[in-house]
């Protein structure tokens, strides 16, 4: 009953181009596979990945020199790597990342057929690849999972406590809640995504648009909202299911958010941060004990003033210097109130529960609404410099 089950949802899910967008050939001077039809590049390596299912599927990798941080990219149930290159390049560029793509079991030139267990098997390879092959370190890795490519990426990044990031572009709570509102999970039910997403340790950030007509909307926020380390999500006004690239806002945020976790020194997770840290990277801890001397400083600025000021005002500056130092030592004495200020260095924003917490991303579509009110869609053009980018 379940394998059929199972069977039935991957017809209602999985829609691999046919026939696929790409085929392979072999450089004849170097042995390398490539794209038919694509010029070789020495910064792009086509590659073949067993799988523990037995089924051998097709990875693009794309080094960037000056990345440091790599994207596992899971893409979207009707394209293949062949459809995506093009848009992977200029992440690549963009968002200054080495980016590892893969087709599903069935998708593109990998053989096998798809399925819930068999994506799961397919990214644990690629991740595999990019740990064994390129020497990557779970910690300066970041999974990005789109549409169905959300459920072997929630998958994965639960069982990865140092991961460094993950970005879900319009997912799904599960295969089920896409069709029937339920309110729980089936045992016949596939990427139950929603049950998972509390036990990702790394931040999460969420992209979906508003009018959406495959993921409803509601399946990103529910997501958001299960997140144990929320960042800031994109909800873009009038985005549907498979033309979020197109707005301007969606690269322009991406690269803040890469920026912010390219600068943590070290996985978000294990800092545990409060939840807007992420939001403004220069508040971490390095920065937290730097202005502890500017004490001395203003204190010998405050001397040094007083010796190029008239000799008849010494004693009376003296004085007050001396009234400003034992204050300065009094509250020097009182660790409760060091400790609190230091706790307000820490989380500028105070992190808020209940009501007021679900406020962030309501004022966060009215942010973006704003943006999107002033621009008009456009293609991939918009990656371009002469795009409106930040």
């Amino acid at each position: 009953m379940g394998g059929m089950t199972s069977s039935m949802a991957a017809k209602l899910t999985f829609f691999p181009p046919n026939p696929p967008s790409y085929t392979l050939q072999t450089d004849e001077s170097t042995g390398k596979l490539m794209f038919s039809g694509v010029a070789q590049s020495e910064n792009v390596d086509i590659l073949r990945l067993s799988t523990k299912k037995g089924n051998e599927i097709v990875a693009v990798y794309i080094k960037n020199p000056a990345a440091s941080l790599t994207v596992l990219h899971s893409h979207g149930n009707a394209a293949d790597i062949g459809q995506m290159y093009e848009l992977f390049c200029e992440l690549c560029i963009h968002l200054r990342v080495n980016l590892l793509g893969y087709d599903y079991s069935g998708y593109g030139q990998s053989t096998g057929k798809p399925s819930e267990q068999n994506t799961f098997a397919d990214i644990e390879a690629a991740y595999k690849c990019l740990e064994e092959v390129y020497g990557v370190k779970e910690e300066d890795v970041i999974l990005y999972g789109q549409s169905v490519g959300s459920g072997p990426t929630v998958d994965l990044a639960a069982k990865l406590p140092r991961l460094r990031a993950v970005v879900l572009h319009s997912p799904m709570m599960s295969g089920l809640r896409v069709m029937y509102p339920v309110k729980k999970s089936y045992w016949f039910d596939i990427y139950k995504n929603i049950d998972k997403i509390p036990l990702v340790e790394c931040p999460v950030l969420v992209i979906h648009g508003t009018e959406d007509d495959v993921v409803d909307w509601s399946h990103g926020q529910q997501l958001w909202e299960h997140c144990k380390e929320k960042y800031e999500p994109l909800w873009i006004k009038g985005g549907n299911h498979g033309d979020l690239e197109r707005y301007p806002v969606y690269i322009r945020h991406l690269k803040k958010f890469m920026l912010a976790i390219e600068k943590s020194r070290q996985p978000m997770n294990m800092s545990k941060p409060c939840k807007d840290q992420i939001d403004n990277p220069r508040s971490s801890m390095d920065d937290i004990v730097i202005p502890r001397p500017s004490m001395d400083w203003r204190e010998k600025s405050r001397q040094s003033i007083e010796k190029a000021r008239p000799s008849a005002d010494c004693k009376e500056k003296s004085r007050i210097s001396t009234e400003k130092k034992e204050k300065s030592r009094k509250s020097v004495d009182r660790p409760e109130k060091a400790e609190k200020s230091r706790k307000s260095v820490d989380c500028p924003r105070k992190a808020t529960t209940g009501p007021d917490q679900l406020e962030k991303p309501r004022k966060s579509i009215d942010r973006f609404g704003d943006m999107m009110r002033s621009v008009s869609l456009c293609n991939i053009d918009c990656f371009k410099p002469t795009a409106t980018t930040s």
